[in-house]
């Protein structure tokens, strides 16, 4: 399954682009089968409308993989994350986070959107989070906020 690469606020006000090395990891890790859900961080940079996501970070030996759950241990996430931080003099970012469903359309849970919640909160930058489910045949990209609000992005037709 090919990903979409650019997505939208309903408002136009918010553009998204993942790249071509982030769109690859996602349809290496599309859950078909038995296969536990993936996941990680996603990295990028910040510009005045929009977000460009550059990596995504894959699965550790640490992290928990279950057919129906994703647990995201910071350890090896955090270190690609400081990592790249440094190489760009501090211009590649934390953006948010994304794991896979064995859905077709996926849709999150209410752990998922507790998470998402909690995740937002904490951001040093007061920056809603980027929160993306990769399923069978599409994705879910929305905004998170810390307050609980979420804007849902949807794919941009230009």
């Amino acid at each position: 399954m090919r990903q979409v690469r650019d997505w939208t606020l309903a408002d136009g006000s918010l553009l998204l682009n993942f790249s071509d090395d982030v769109r690859s990891v996602f349809e290496r890790n599309v859950q078909v089968g038995d296969l536990p859900e993936s996941g990680g961080v996603l990295l990028g940079t910040v510009h005045e409308r929009g977000l460009l996501v550059t990596v995504a970070t894959t699965p550790t030996r640490l992290d928990r993989q279950l057919r129906y759950l994703f647990e995201r241990l910071p350890f090896g996430h955090r270190a690609v994350a400081k990592r790249k931080w440094r190489q760009s003099a501090g211009t590649t970012r934390y953006i948010g986070e994304w794991h896979t469903h064995p859905q077709d359309i996926p849709v999150p849970s209410s752990i998922d959107l507790d998470e998402w919640r909690k995740l937002a909160k904490k951001r040093a930058d007061k920056r809603p989070l980027l929160a993306v489910i990769v399923g069978r045949h599409g994705l879910h990209v929305e905004l998170a906020h810390g307050n609980g609000h979420r804007e849902q992005l949807t794919p941009y037709i230009d």
